[in-house]
């Protein structure tokens, strides 16, 4: 067996033959990492030619959607596992990545799930499900590390659906670096994704994140998957989103949400109430914004604090909330309606822990902040959709009926909302408005 030394950027990817201190395709320090690799598996006779086939001779077969009884989950998976896909959970540790896997095996209990475990032994992994109440009947485990040997018992047993957890544990003979590496995951992965694609069987893996939040491994694991879900959740908050990043099968703007309890993850119907659920009365500096998620609609409370800055430059932080956009819409306001914000310090929260990114809120948040700056509530029941442009004008934003029936149900009476929107039966009275200032003073500001 011939060998060789090679230098793998454990960032991206990249390889060299000699060690450098900085990498320079993504150009991170100290990340080229040496691996051995073998030089003898090219040396193969040619491949003789395939004939392709044409795409309209293609039959079209249904695909019949494995349903996981687990509602939250399917909603993000586009309405179900599609047979034979591939797909990686990451999340932060703790975050309750392997509850949600052991959950799902139990719900898929008559498929003969396989759950292969390679961070902890089967006592744990029993231990584990006694503490969360789940019925283990029908669960298959396996405690091993070696690629090689579940893609032997996986071709063996034959099982309607496998989670691996996790992706960074797993190691193949054949390379001779630590499991977890750039070449070990891209290894394992293949030799996962070749036996879902041959057999039909689907493979969910569980995937670490770095510190910066992001997928571990090679970027190329993204591109060899069907599938990239984040799981996401702030240690002092109870509830958990799951949010697709990459779905060949359906959308990626759908979001699943959970609630963590000490028997596991529960589904959460109702989001808008759990966001809203400490909200009595309107206070000054806030405001209630409808964000699209999907198919599915958002109430969260938009939190604002202006003071006087007593350092020499005025301070802006965010939460929940992009910076950069906050710093925008404070732009839009001084310049277009005369506020004074630069001698103030700027602090905006979205309630509960929720991540805005949907430009719809933009109104809610002018609504926070300029109600903070005058130490003044926005009227009762009241609530604002709408994106600020540069100018100042009220832009529509996609599925307004959707917000508005979701504030409807929430007993929602009004909502401010760009001019020009003919949308009826939404049981909600419609204030158009075509400038900022003007929904504002709709807004009792």
């Amino acid at each position: 067996m011939k060998t060789r030394s090679v230098f793998v950027c454990q960032e991206c990817g990249y390889r060299s033959l000699k060690w450098l201190g900085k990498c320079p395709s993504c150009g991170a320090w100290g990340a080229l990492v040496e691996e051995i690799e073998r030089t003898d598996r090219n040396e193969k006779p040619p491949n003789a030619a395939i004939q392709p086939v044409l795409l309209d001779s293609l039959e079209q077969a249904p695909v019949e959607r494995l349903r996981t009884g687990i509602e939250e989950f399917d909603r993000v998976m586009g309405g179900g596992i599609v047979p034979g896909s591939v797909i990686v959970i990451g999340g932060d540790p703790g975050v309750g990545k392997s509850t949600l896997m052991l959950q799902l095996c139990a719900r898929l209990s008559e498929r003969c799930p396989l759950y292969v475990t390679g961070e902890e032994s089967l006592e744990q992994l029993r231990y584990r499900a006694d503490r969360l109440g789940i019925e283990r009947r029908g669960i298959a485990v396996l405690a091993e590390q070696a690629v090689e040997d579940v893609a032997a018992t996986i071709e063996a047993s034959q099982p309607g659906v496998v989670v691996v957890d996790s992706i960074q544990t797993l190691y193949g003979r054949e390379l001779e670096s630590l499991p977890g590496s750039i070449g070990q995951v891209r290894y394992c992965a293949a030799q996962l994704v070749q036996i879902a694609k041959r057999t039909g069987i689907p493979m969910l893996l569980v995937g670490h994140v770095t510190k910066e939040g992001m997928l571990a491994g090679p970027k190329v694991l993204e591109h060899m998957v069907d599938v990239v879900v984040q799981f996401e959740g702030e240690g002092n908050y109870a509830y958990r989103i799951l949010r697709a990043i990459k779905n060949r099968y359906g959308s990626t703007n759908e979001i699943g949400v959970f609630e963590m309890s000490e028997h596991g993850l529960i589904e959460v119907r109702n989001p808008s109430a759990l966001f809203l659920s400490d909200r009595s009365t309107p206070a000054a500096g806030t405001a209630v914004a409808a964000v699209a998620e999907g198919s599915r609609a958002l109430l969260v409370e938009i939190q604002s604090l202006v003071m006087q800055s007593g350092y020499g430059v005025s301070q802006r932080v965010t939460t929940g909330f992009d910076y950069k956009r906050l710093q925008m819409l404070l732009a839009v306001l001084e310049r277009r309606l005369g506020l004074d914000f630069l001698h103030s310090d700027v602090f905006v929260n979205v309630a509960g822990g929720f991540v805005v990114r949907d430009p719809g809120a933009d109104v809610s948040v002018c609504a926070a902040l300029v109600g903070a700056l005058r130490n003044r509530a926005i009227q009762e029941r009241v609530v604002a959709i709408g994106e600020v442009g540069l100018t100042g004008e009220l832009r529509q934003v996609a599925a307004m009926d959707i917000r508005l029936n979701e504030a409807a149900k929430l007993g929602f009476e009004a909502a401010v909302v760009p001019a020009l929107l003919s949308i009826a039966g939404v049981g909600i009275e419609l204030r158009p408005a075509t400038h900022l200032s003007e929904a504002l003073g709709l807004l009792g500001l």
